[in-house]
């Protein structure tokens, strides 16, 4: 992956010289405050973590995906020398269950297993070893049942949970049912099974109050939302429990598994210790949510032009044993699962299943993912039908701001589709590899592969995706902040989660640019703080950094009102620069140290966007608050005959409102095609019959920086959006759920084969000999 690509393309976007980028405020370059921490080694992650008279947590966790269980037998491990508490289902308060959405998920088995690594009991000692060797020593006598991992055959199946096997179904009816187009093409599809992969362990340290309440120190990307999860099942009031975020060291979903966050606090309740947890890499992949496997069914109908007339589609997503986001998972799936284009009939079935297989949940991209892939395939159907450009039959379909969604949803946001699309077309492609020793190392395989040069193909393929901003369907995003000022150091206080979206980079500069004060400091994260919801969606960027936006302008209100009533004049002809204030007409200059004259000023201030509604019995509603679109083409070289793929380049245009932080900006969207990389060639999370294969990083194959294609953005598009703060759209799950579109066009155009599966199986790409 090319930082230097990422960042001399990035002028393309504009036609005429731009001036030198501030060194301060939105739109400088400011290098994230944990920069130097993370690359010395110092920075405190949550496996650091350490308390006085500390006890070690270990988890049981099912060896079957389904299975009854008979009996639980504890008392083995609670004889062992060490060892000051095991506890299981009988421990937990409440209905022992838990949910971020739907509260059907048990901490421990009761009764029944509903997927391999299930948590059985929870044992605390005062060394890890011997928590684990107590564990093991748990006897738990299973009835082993089979279990139902196909999805299709969860609707017939017995039920797995007492809610039943159906968690949603959304039938979407727009336009004419009875529509048909001249031309039509079909196509069945099948996305993997992606991990998050967070990267450093998952942990925690709990640690009781002396109010019987307790502390939990975790990297958690939603702190309030654990908290009341925890509160419940130990049967206590939310401000007994304190959840303290410490050490994120990155997250593309939900960080942390609450699955493991509960049993450490119950072992801290029951112990009266510190506990603490890090969970095995395994342990990770066993228990935390993955991205949906989804089946899709599609038929395009067109007309002889190769404009679309109808879609029709049905997409079936499993869930895995419980529900988790499910729900908001099948309802972005429907809601975008004709790309953005304009279709003036659509008839999308969508259905979301519980199995037996691993838990799925929130990941970044979630359903829009899975749809872009098919869907842009589908227009690669009729490209090849029609004989049309990939991008002639794109271009004749593209949304643009005014038109409608197949929800019944107006885009009022800026939508210039076209022009991303232009953008990547017109952009130079890559020269072809040179046919030299030397330079080996560019074939599919790497060095030292097995392929010849004679049967490489180079391919290029293009997609379109769009994402939603914030959460959907009636969901109330809210965030509170508060910016206090004293002695030329200014203090933002949000619970708003860095995860690596920037957000505490974004807060400084928000406050840099409103006060022109330059040393900002952003609060460390508790549930002390009023609440600001889940990294998630860009929302931190939109709704909490809109909350410090304002409250860090009821600040400036604060600091200019003595000044301009001094000199007989409003605040709105007074500006503050580089510190300085001065006055329109230059009778007034001051520094803002001066002006604050030791006081300190504060202000608190929240920012919430205008209401979505739920999707509605026929799929229709204004369930999004704003869409963001991207543009990608790629270019891959594939060895036809060893089925090998080596993504050379991926150009990347995409609208994001307004820069606020170029380095940072380009840096998002390269880790977003990076992981759309991953989803289209290695990472698939394999089963067999319910059981994971090698939950592990050995097994399990992330991309690597040789791995990483050169990623040129060649064109980013600023028409702000005007009912966003500071006009910006999130940066990174636009071009994660576009990349892998992109390389499967460009993969179907180097070999003629369909491609019809993410990720691509080697056998897939190999090119069928002409007889």
């Amino acid at each position: 992956m090319s930082n230097d690509a990422a960042t001399t393309a990035m002028p393309q976007q504009v036609d005429s010289p731009q001036p030198e980028p501030p060194a301060h405020g939105l739109g400088a370059s400011l290098p994230a405050a944990d920069t130097r921490a993370k690359s010395e080694g110092t920075f405190p992650y949550a496996s650091d973590l350490w308390a006085e008279g500390l006890l070690w947590a270990a988890l049981l966790r099912s060896p079957h995906p389904h299975a009854r269980i008979v009996s639980v037998d504890t008392s083995a491990a609670r004889e062992m020398p060490g060892v000051h508490a095991v506890i299981t289902h009988e421990d937990v308060r409440g209905d022992g269950s838990y949910g971020r959405r739907i509260a059907d998920r048990p901490v421990f088995a009761a009764e029944t297993v509903r997927h391999h690594g299930e948590a059985i009991a929870a044992v605390a000692a005062d060394h890890p070893d011997t928590a684990r060797l107590a564990a093991a020593a748990i006897a738990v006598e299973y009835e082993v049942l089979e279990p139902v991992t196909d999805p299709e055959k969860a609707f017939a199946a017995e039920p797995l949970h007492p809610d039943g096997n159906l968690i949603r179904h959304i039938p979407l009816r727009y336009g004419d049912a009875e529509a048909t187009g001249e031309v039509i093409v079909e196509g069945l599809y099948r996305i993997g099974r992606q991990d998050p992969a967070p990267i450093g362990a998952e942990a925690g340290l709990a640690v009781p109050r002396p109010d019987g309440g307790v502390e939990l120190y975790v990297a958690s990307t939603d702190p309030h939302t654990d908290r009341d999860l925890a509160a419940a099942c130990f049967g206590l009031e939310p401000e007994r429990v304190k959840v303290v975020v410490t050490g994120v060291p990155g997250a593309t979903g939900d960080r942390e598994d609450p699955g493991f966050q509960l049993p450490l606090g119950l072992l801290a309740l029951r112990t009266g210790c510190p506990v603490k947890l890090t969970a095995t890499r395994e342990e990770s992949f066993l228990g935390h949510a993955h991205r949906h496997p989804t089946l899709l069914r599609y038929r395009h109908h067109a007309d002889a032009e190769g404009h679309l007339v109808k879609v029709e589609a049905q997409l079936l997503l499993d869930a895995g044993a419980y529900a988790d986001s499910s729900s908001e998972s099948l309802a972005a799936a429907v809601a975008f699962a004709c790309g953005p284009y304009v279709v003036p009939h659509a008839h999308i079935e969508g259905w979301a299943v519980r199995t037996n297989n691993p838990p799925s949940g929130h990941v970044r991209g979630e359903g829009a993912m899975q749809v872009c892939a098919a869907y842009e395939a589908q227009m690669d159907k009729l490209a090849a039908k029609l004989g049309l450009d990939q991008t002639e039959i794109r271009l004749r379909n593209v949304l643009a701001t005014g038109d409608i969604l197949p929800t019944g949803q107006t885009v009022t946001c800026p939508a210039p589709v076209a022009e991303l699309l232009h953008a990547v077309r017109d952009f130079p492609l890559p020269p072809l590899p040179k046919d030299s020793p030397e330079d080996d190392w560019l074939l599919p395989g790497g060095p030292e592969g097995a392929g010849e040069p004679g049967a490489v193909r180079r391919g290029v393929g293009y997609a379109l995706g769009m994402v939603h901003m914030l959460g959907a369907e009636g969901t109330d995003e809210v965030s509170t902040a508060t910016v206090r000022v004293q002695d030329g150091v200014a203090t933002v206080i949000c619970a708003a989660v860095e995860t690596g979206s920037g957000f505490s980079t974004l807060a400084r500069q928000i406050v840099q640019e409103t006060l022109g004060v330059e040393d900002v400091r952003v609060a460390a994260v508790d549930t002390d703080q009023p609440p600001a919801g889940p990294a998630a969606h860009g929302r931190h960027t939109w709704v909490s950094g809109g909350a410090v936006e304002r409250a860090a302008k009821m600040v400036r209100t604060q600091l200019l009102q003595p000044l301009a009533h001094k000199f007989g004049m409003s605040t709105e002809l007074l500006q503050i620069t580089d510190g300085k204030i001065t006055s329109y007409d230059g009778v007034l200059s001051t520094t803002v140290t001066e002006a604050m004259d030791g006081k300190e000023l504060w202000a608190t201030a929240q920012c919430r966007p205008h209401p979505t509604e739920p999707l509605d019995e026929s799929g229709q509603g204004d369930a999004f608050v704003g869409l963001a679109f991207c543009a990608i083409r790629a270019v891959v070289d594939v060895d036809i005959e060893l089925g090998s793929v080596r993504v050379v380049e991926m150009a990347v245009a995409q609208d994001v409102g307004r820069i606020l932080n170029p380095a940072q900006l380009a840096t998002r969207i390269e880790a977003g095609v990076t992981q759309g990389v991953g989803a289209a060639l290695t990472e698939n999370l394999r089963t067999a019959r319910g059981l994971i294969r090698h939950p592990d990083l050995t097994g399990y194959a992330l991309p690597t920086a040789l791995d990483a294609p050169d990623i040129r953005i060649v064109k980013l598009v600023e028409e702000r959006d005007v009912v966003a703060p500071f006009g910006a759209k999130p940066a990174s799950a636009a071009p994660v759920v576009t990349s892998p579109a992109a390389v499967a066009s460009a993969v179907r155009a180097a070999t003629g084969r369909p491609i019809n599966r993410l990720p691509i199986r080697p056998q897939a790409a190999v090119a069928v000999p002409k007889p």
